[in-house]
C-alpha cells in the first residue's frame, strides 16, 4: 500500500519573505550594511536540518552550540568532538523528544548542561521592545545567538510550536531572519518582528506557559572537564529536593557537634540514586576505531581529567569523606582494592551508555547490556601506559565494541604497572563524586549549622576560595548547572539569580 508523502511546503508570502528571493537578498544586503548580520555567518556555517520531525529544539541548539565553538568534551563519531542532536540528552530522554517534542525550559536546560551561558525569556517576562534590543545586539555580534520558540500560525504556516535560531535583523524594516531547521518544509525566511513577537506570545499546550526566546553565549571560563550534572530521567528530582530542602533541615540537628558526625548524618540521608546527579564524563571510542596508542588530543583530554581528579583528591574534604566511606582496618598502613568502587561495576555503568551514544540509538542506555568488560593498556605517545576499559555491548542481537579511557590519579601507580591485589585503584569513585557534590552546593547551604565551631570548620572544608583554578572552574560550572535545575525544577526556564557567595 502506497503511503502518502510530502515534498516541502510553499512558504506563505506575505507575511514571510524567502531568504533566497530577490527581496530576501535585498534585505540581507541592507542588513549587512547596517551591521546586524554579524552572527549570520557562524550560524549558516553550522546550519543543519532537524533529523526528526520533533527535533527542532535539539537541531536549533546544535547549530548554536557549534556556531559558538563550544567543545562538548566528548566524541561524536570517530575522533571528532561535535554537537549533534543525539548528544543532547541530559535533560530529556531522546526517545521522549522524538515522540513528543521538547519544551522551552528543557531546551534551556540542555544549553546549560552543554556548557553554554543562557538567558531565557518568556513573552510575559519581557516586552517586544526588549526583544528587539536583544535581537539587535545578538545580530551585531558573533558571541551571542538567539533561539526563538514560536507558533507557526501567525505566519500562516502549517504546524504548531517550533524552534529555530534567528540569523539576523533588518533594522530599517524591522524584520528578523528565521533559519528554519525544518528545511524539508520551509526555507530560511524573513518575517516582520512584531509578527514574530506575536508568534512567541502564544501558549504551549504541553506546559500551559508562554513561549519566548533565549540568548545563548559562551561562558568566559571552560565548561566541566570530568564531571557533569545529569537529569536525563526523573531520578534527579529526589536529589534536587535533597540539596534544596533536606540538607538545610538536617543541619538543624543540634547533636551535630563535629564535622565527622555532620558528614555521617548527610551521607546516611542521601537518596538511593544520589550518584545519578553528578556523573563523570568518560572519553569513549569504538573499539574498531581505537588504535594501539592514544592520539595527541586523547592524551591531552585524559591528562586534564586526571588533573581534575587528582585535585579533588588533594582536598582536605576528600580525605574526610574517603575515611568516612572507607574506614581503614586495624592495620592503618594498608588498604585494599575493595576499599574503592568495583572496577567492573564502573565499567558496566559507563560502557553501555557509551555504546548507546556512539550508535546514535534513541532508546535509553538501559536497552543495552554489557556482555563482557576487561582492562587493557595502551601507549600514550611516550608517556607510559594508560588504562582502558574495553567492553562488548549487546543490543537487539547486534554487538558494539567500545573503549573507555579511564582517568587515574597521576601520582599513583597505573593499573598497568601494578598488582591489582595489593594496590588501591585510583579511578573516579563514589568518594570523589560525594566530595564534588559537597563543594558544589552553594555556601549559603551551610548557614543553618548550629554549632559555630563546627560551622566554621565545615565551611573551610567546602570553600572554593583556595581550590586550584582548574578544579575551581569545574566546581563553579557544576554549581551553575545545579542552581538552574534546583531553582527551575528542571522543567521550564526561569530567571532565578544565583545568590552571591558570602
Amino acid at each position: 500500500m502506497e503511503v502518502a508523502s510530502l515534498y516541502r511546503r510553499v512558504l506563505p508570502s506575505p507575511p514571510a519573505v524567502e531568504f533566497a528571493s530577490a527581496e530576501g537578498k535585498r534585505l540581507f544586503a541592507e542588513a549587512m550594511q547596517g551591521g546586524t548580520m554579524e552572527g549570520f555567518f557562524n550560524l549558516i556555517s553550522y546550519f543543519q536540518t532537524q533529523s526528526e520531525p520533533a527535533f527542532c529544539g535539539l537541531a536549533s541548539l546544535s547549530v548554536v552550540l557549534n556556531a559558538l565553538a563550544i567543545d562538548p568534551g566528548r566524541t561524536w563519531k570517530g575522533p571528532w568532538r561535535w554537537f549533534d542532536e543525539s548528544m543532547l540528552d541530559c535533560c530529556e530522554p531522546l526517545a521522549k523528544v522524538k515522540a513528543d517534542g521538547i519544551t522551552f525550559g528543557k531546551v534551556a536546560c540542555l544549553a546549560h548542561c552543554a556548557g553554554a551561558r543562557v538567558q531565557s525569556f518568556r513573552a510575559d517576562q519581557t516586552t517586544i521592545h526588549d526583544f528587539r534590543a536583544h535581537l539587535r545586539r545578538c545580530a551585531s555580534s558573533q558571541d551571542c545567538h538567539l533561539i526563538s520558540s514560536y507558533h507557526r500560525r501567525p505566519f500562516q504556516q502549517t504546524g504548531t510550536g517550533h524552534f529555530s535560531p534567528i540569523g539576523g535583523y533588518h533594522a530599517g524594516q524591522d524584520m528578523a531572519l528565521i533559519l528554519d531547521v525544518a528545511r524539508f518544509k520551509y526555507p530560511p525566511h524573513w518575517v516582520p518582528l512584531p509578527l514574530l513577537w506575536e508568534a512567541m506570545n502564544t501558549t504551549d499546550e504541553a506546559t500551559g506557559l508562554l513561549r519566548g526566546f533565549m540568548l545563548v553565549s559562551r561562558h568566559t571560563s571552560s565548561p566541566s572537564l570530568l564531571y557533569t550534572v545529569s537529569c536525563g530521567d526523573e531520578s534527579w528530582k529526589s536529589m534536587a529536593k535533597y540539596c534544596v530542602e533536606d540538607v538545610p533541615n538536617l543541619l538543624k540537628d543540634e547533636s551535630l557537634n563535629d564535622v565527622a558526625t555532620l558528614l555521617s548524618h548527610l551521607v546516611e540521608s542521601l537518596p538511593a540514586n544520589a550518584g545519578d546527579l553528578i556523573k563523570w564524563v568518560i572519553e569513549v571510542r569504538r573499539k574498531e576505531e581505537g588504535e594501539s596508542s592514544l592520539s595527541k588530543e586523547e592524551k591531552e583530554r585524559l591528562a586534564l581529567k586526571e588533573k581534575v581528579l587528582q585535585q579533588v583528591r588533594d582536598t582536605k574534604l576528600f580525605n574526610v569523606v574517603h575515611e568516612l566511606q572507607y574506614p581503614k582496618g586495624p592495620c592503618s598502613s594498608c588498604s585494599s582494592s575493595s576499599d574503592e568502587d568495583s572496577l567492573s561495576q564502573i565499567a558496566a555503568n559507563v560502557c553501555c551508555q557509551g555504546a548507546a551514544f556512539l550508535s546514535g540509538n534513541l532508546v535509553s542506555r538501559y536497552g543495552f547490556c554489557c556482555r563482557e568488560t576487561c582492562i587493557k593498556c595502551v601507549e600514550a605517545n611516550g608517556d607510559g601506559l594508560k588504562t582502558v576499559i574495553s567492553g562488548t555491548v549487546v543490543s537487539d542481537g547486534s554487538e558494539q565494541g567500545v573503549d573507555l579511557l579511564l582517568p587515574t590519579s597521576p601520582s599513583k601507580t597505573s593499573l598497568c604497572n601494578s598488582n591489582l591485589k595489593n594496590k588501591v585503584v585510583k579511578y573516579p569513585s563514589g568518594a570523589d563524586v560525594l566530595t564534588v557534590l559537597l563543594l558544589v552546593l552553594h555556601p549559603n547551604t551551610w548557614f543553618g549549622i548550629k554549632d559555630e565551631g563546627v560551622k566554621a570548620e565545615f565551611q573551610n572544608l567546602v570553600s572554593t576560595d583556595n581550590l586550584p583554578d582548574l578544579l575551581k572552574r569545574e566546581i563553579l560550572h557544576l554549581r551553575r548547572q545545579i542552581h538552574y535545575l534546583t531553582g527551575c525544577k528542571g522543567e521550564e526556564a526561569c530567571q532565578v539569580p544565583m545568590p552571591p557567595s558570602p
